[in-house]
């Protein structure tokens, strides 16, 4: 259900959780344990269940009428989102084609671990559930979890995959190959979700790739990434086409790593901005033609070690307050 998260709200939140397991079963004549059960939306108000079980009604008689409920579903988990976010990735093997799909929502509430985001993956292959587990979690660790865009988290997030076995092809360790392949699909899945939500973010007006190189290990190079990314001058002035380095390298500073400003290397795009601290003045003009763009990268070498990280951000607006302003 969108609308409301079911958070904060004791012990009759878990008694209408397991109603709308329970119903949505019954619905489709499905065991309770089979059903899994997300919410998102606004913290610490009581469901409105004569309309949640109204709408599961309504659900499960499109199923059964086979209406293609594809688009509907993207739709119907939006909430602050702009618009829906959907992929595919597929792949061939000796016996056929696998694919792998995904939908999600999420534009705000979003950092460090996934936080305000419903992602749901799909694919027509056979495989255990444990390796799709291990698949799916190193493939969130890559994703999901590096991005942020507002530096808030939330109560609720999840990401779930479903194997239904449709293609007749079975993944697992035996074929290295097509467990490769399989492994690739849903990182890709995943990544293009990822990236759909961060350029989406809530009245965001930009998508910026950040990527800090040279730390010492990459929990470092993590902690120095997500201080820039975070910080609410640097993300004004990506708003502002504001190309102020010094709000960068002072996030930095502040993340506490031990940085050696006269060590970084700076750069917007393929364009330099620092080298050994010292700014390259002679592309000024080209900084501010990198930042004015719709989407870019910042690189920050620290030259110190071989920790690097990639993180995905947005930029911060007036809208965003306006936005989420009490109302």
């Amino acid at each position: 259900n969108s609308g409301n998260a079911n958070a904060c709200t004791g012990e009759q939140g878990k008694i209408d959780a397991r109603t709308m397991a329970s119903e949505t079963a019954r619905q489709l004549d499905l065991e309770q344990e089979q059903v899994f059960v997300c919410s998102t939306g606004r913290i610490g108000e009581p469901l409105p269940m004569s309309l949640i079980t109204a709408g599961i009604h309504d659900a499960a008689q499109d199923l059964k009428d086979e209406v293609d409920g594809g688009p509907a579903f993207q739709r119907a988990i939006l909430t602050s989102d702009t618009t829906t976010k959907s992929c595919l990735a597929e792949f061939d093997a000796p016996e056929g084609t696998v694919h792998v799909t995904g939908v999600a929502k999420g534009s705000g509430m979003i950092e460090p671990n996934m936080a305000t985001m419903l992602a749901f993956l799909t694919t027509d292959a056979a495989i255990s559930p444990k390796l799709l587990q291990q698949l799916l979690g190193d493939a969130t660790a890559k994703t999901f979890n590096r991005i942020t865009i507002d530096g808030d988290m939330s109560t609720n997030d999840t990401v779930l995959v479903l194997a239904n076995g449709f293609s007749g092809i079975t993944i697992s360790e035996k074929d290295p190959n097509a467990l490769d392949a399989f492994r690739e699909a849903v990182e890709k899945v995943c990544s293009c979700l990822a990236r759909k939500m961060v350029g989406d973010g809530e009245k965001g007006t930009k998508l910026v790739e950040l990527v800090v190189d040279g730390a010492s290990d990459e929990a470092t190079a993590e902690k120095v990434a997500r201080a820039i990314a975070n910080s609410l001058l640097v993300k004004t002035s990506w708003y502002g086409s504001d190309p102020n380095w010094g709000r960068i390298v002072d996030a930095a500073g502040y993340a506490k790593v031990g940085v050696d400003f006269e060590k970084m290397e700076l750069f917007y795009g393929e364009v330099g901005v620092l080298k050994d601290g010292q700014p390259l003045l002679r592309n000024k003009d080209k900084w501010k033609e990198v930042v004015s763009g719709k989407q870019f990268t910042i690189r920050l070498n620290l030259n110190l070690g071989q920790g690097s990280f990639r993180l995905l951000t947005s930029d911060l607006s007036e809208a965003y307050v306006d936005f989420n302003k009490s109302e």
